[in-house]
């Protein structure tokens, strides 16, 4: 079955690829989830101008990404954590910890864009990737510091 991709679809192409899968992956997965159409002349002739569409609204959301990932330039997000010994916290700081902390700041990031390998789980001070584009990635700065005691 040859379908036209409407959306980005991760390891299957880009918007606007004309590709063959398999029947049942194109009827019960992509054409539901309107992650695709059929791949007709008449939907070939819209889906040309889906794709210049979709390259001038890239473009500009190119160029929006850079202009927040100079927003981001020295900016920190600081923690506060009980931590035992050798620095070891008491539970974690995750990514939606640090969105929730941006979104404070004034930054709405969604936290599948923060991307960390693992939760942070010691105290100090670490740099962290944000992808807000395809090839647009920002780092912040997080430090996580004791809580303290008394």
């Amino acid at each position: 079955m040859e379908v036209i991709l409407k959306e980005d679809v991760a390891k299957l192409g880009s918007r606007g690829d004309v590709i063959k899968v398999a029947e049942g992956y194109g009827r019960n997965f992509l054409l539901p989830r309107k992650l695709a159409i059929e791949a007709t002349a008449g939907n070939k002739k819209v889906i040309e101008q889906m794709r210049a569409a979709a390259l001038r609204r890239s473009a500009k959301e190119k160029a929006q990404a850079e202009e927040l990932s100079k927003q981001f330039d020295g900016l920190s997000v600081v923690f506060t954590r009980r931590a035992g010994e050798q620095d070891q916290l008491f539970g974690s700081v995750t990514s939606s910890d640090i969105g929730d902390a941006l979104e404070k700041k004034g930054f709405n990031i969604e936290k599948r864009k923060i991307h960390m390998e693992d939760h942070v789980k010691t105290l100090g001070e670490f740099s962290i990737p944000i992808r807000l584009f395809k090839d647009v990635t920002a780092h912040i700065k997080l430090k996580v510091e004791p809580e303290a005691e008394g």
